[in-house]
């Protein structure tokens, strides 16, 4: 038995979902965070970095939309990726549900996400200049034309 495909390259960041997106801004500044550039999400919310990393993804909600009871602020956890055509083919083949997105302008990068066997999200990334073949996009093994894809302004968990 071969060992695994190394699918993940280095931790990315961590999402948070708050109704307080002011408080928790200038909570992370005040560690050494700082606000930077992030995709047109049609849900607010920032990213924050250190160096040049976003590290720290906040989405905010209303405080009536924030699960109950609260599960904790820490939505998923994401990592950087190497082969997107490699990992879904190993998803596939474990049987693991996946859904498939881009984000949205300027970034085009791909997000596949997945839960654990705790029920933990798990997102990976990879660069936008990888091809996905039709045969590994959600929804092909239906007979969907279409790929099932989240839509691109609509965070994980959400």
């Amino acid at each position: 038995m071969s060992a695994p495909a190394p699918h993940i390259r280095r931790m990315d960041h961590f999402t948070v979902v708050t109704d307080r997106l002011d408080e928790t801004r200038v909570f992370y500044e005040r560690l050494g965070l700082r606000v930077g550039a992030r995709p047109d999400f049609e849900v607010p919310g920032l990213w924050l970095y250190a160096g040049d990393q976003a590290v720290l993804h906040v989405v905010e909600r209303p405080t009536d939309a924030m699960p109950e009871p609260r599960r904790g602020a820490l939505d998923h956890m994401a990592f950087s990726g190497a082969d997107i055509v490699a990992l879904l083919e190993q998803l596939k083949a474990d049987g693991i549900t996946y859904q498939l997105l881009r984000l949205p302008r300027p970034w085009g990068a791909w997000q596949v996400f997945f839960t654990d066997p705790n029920g933990a999200e798990v997102e990976i990334d990879f660069d936008a200049a990888q091809k996905v073949p039709e045969h590994l996009k959600p929804g092909h093994d239906r007979g969907d034309t279409k790929p099932q894809i989240r839509p691109s302004n609509d965070p994980p968990s959400t």
